[in-house]
């Protein structure tokens, strides 16, 4: 497989390991938004979000919530953001489910999507098709 992110778990490129264990590696992503930017991963192959088990994706968030924390305490920020970019339409670079922690500051600069309304009967027909 000629997956970057399976060859950083194989050890073949170097990167800075935050967190790891049998199932979930976590690094400083290569091209932060801020400073302690992280990427948390399922050590075994998977493209998107409809891939993974339940179990396996739960088993992934609670690795996100410890390293949130830690990035907080440990650097001081006041928060931060998780992002998932699923499929490349939604920013995926890289074809390896992956979780991007972001710490923020007031000011720091990033801006998240700007926001819409829905027109008349919009939001019912989307929903209506939506709907589990």
């Amino acid at each position: 497989m000629d997956c970057i992110f399976c060859k950083i778990i194989a050890g073949e490129i170097p990167s800075y390991k935050v967190y790891e264990d049998d199932n979930v590696f976590a690094f400083l992503d290569i091209a932060p938004v801020n400073v302690g930017h992280t990427l948390v991963i399922p050590k075994k192959h998977y493209e998107n979000m409809e891939d993974i088990s339940e179990e396996e994706l739960c088993n992934l968030a609670r690795v996100v919530k410890r390293i949130g924390k830690s990035i907080k305490e440990g650097l001081g920020v006041k928060g931060y953001n998780i992002n998932i970019n699923n499929k490349e339409v939604a920013g995926q670079i890289v074809p390896h489910l992956h979780f991007h922690i972001i710490p923020r500051e007031e000011g720091d600069g990033l801006k998240l999507w700007s926001q819409g309304k829905y027109n008349e009967g919009e939001a019912e027909k989307a929903v209506n098709k939506i709907k589990i």
